[in-house]
């Protein structure tokens, strides 16, 4: 015989309350008496009753859900942000919706309204920085939005990041430190149409700062990918190149294979310097020293703000800046 699913008017029978009471303790309702409540908690403890999200939410009119926007499924940096969603997501008792979207095809907007058509509580949106097709989108509706990892320029939007420009200038001057001559940057193809900006304005305060010239060939655009890295250490090599900053931790590493297999010294002739600091960089050899981002403490910064602006708590700040460091490896000195 089926085993019968326990529901909130078995509890409400067994409890000798109404069913409206059960409902208030399932979501924290505290106009409830103490003693009530235990007789409650007891009650469902004993029947192992499992509150249905759904009918929750439409009583409490929240969904108890959180869209995960991402840009790659796939991408080691941004599953490390997911992670410290996560956690703080089931400590608030939220689930949590992904979806991927790639920047280069015109979807954001579809993959938005999408989330929103689930009645999703709110959203978290990871990505190099915030589109205008994205920016848009969130303004049009009241949903709550939070940026993680994303750069918005007009902060018009709560976020939670490091200071991205101030580490790639750390990370550029840190190759003239060790003596280098002719740094350059390598980017991705989305990087370049939406994210170069402040990237390459740190790029040149850098060398500004140590009277050196700028010139544009000296940024280098990629696939993104491992063949990417090791095609683009060529025309590093021919344009006289002697360190790169790399954004992507796996481009750096098929610049730094390109450069063993061309019999290129690391880091005595030429040095390397990722931007994410995922186990990539740790992994090869050399091992690559990164620019080190507290990837899961932006996540869960980012959901315990979502979960502040979801219950319209006051808060301290909307735009929260964590600190870096620069993980010293093998592929500088």
């Amino acid at each position: 015989m089926e085993k019968q699913e326990i529901t909130i008017y078995d509890v409400a029978r067994e409890a000798q309350v109404s069913m409206a009471t059960v409902s208030r303790v399932v979501n924290g309702n505290k106009n409830v008496r103490d003693d009530t409540r235990n007789k409650v908690l007891e009650v469902i403890k004993r029947l192992n009753y499992q509150p249905n999200a759904v009918a929750r939410g439409l009583a409490s009119k929240k969904s108890t859900t959180i869209g995960l926007i991402v840009p790659e499924l796939n991408n080691l940096y941004f599953s490390e942000l997911s992670k410290g969603i996560d956690d703080i997501a089931t400590m608030y008792k939220y689930n949590i919706i992904i979806t991927s979207v790639d920047t280069s095809v015109n979807r954001e907007e579809e993959v938005i309204q999408g989330l929103l058509s689930k009645q999703v509580d709110g959203v978290i949106y990871m990505a190099n920085e915030l589109s205008e097709i994205a920016r848009k989108a969130f303004e049009r509706n009241r949903t709550p939005f939070v940026l993680a990892g994303t750069v918005d320029h007009d902060k018009t939007l709560p976020s939670v990041n490091i200071d991205y420009q101030a580490a790639i200038k750390q990370g550029i001057t840190s190759f003239l430190a060790d003596g280098k001559k002719h740094p350059a940057l390598v980017l991705g193809r989305a990087d370049v149409e939406i994210n170069a900006a402040h990237r390459i304005k740190a790029f040149k305060d850098a060398l500004t700062d140590a009277g050196l010239a700028f010139n544009d060939s000296d940024i280098y655009e990629n696939n993104f990918g491992y063949e990417g890295g090791y095609q683009v250490f060529e025309k590093l090599q021919a344009n006289g190149v002697d360190s790169v900053l790399v954004t992507r931790d796996v481009v750096a590493a098929g610049v730094v294979n390109a450069a063993f297999d061309a019999n290129v010294k690391i880091p005595e002739d030429f040095e390397v310097i990722s931007a994410s600091n995922t186990i990539i960089s740790k992994i090869i050899r050399p091992s690559i020293t990164s620019i080190k981002q507290p990837l899961y403490d932006i996540g869960a910064v980012s959901m315990r703000l979502l979960t502040k602006m979801i219950n319209r708590e006051e808060l301290d700040e909307a735009h929260i800046v964590l600190p870096f460091t620069i993980e010293n490896r093998q592929s500088t000195k």
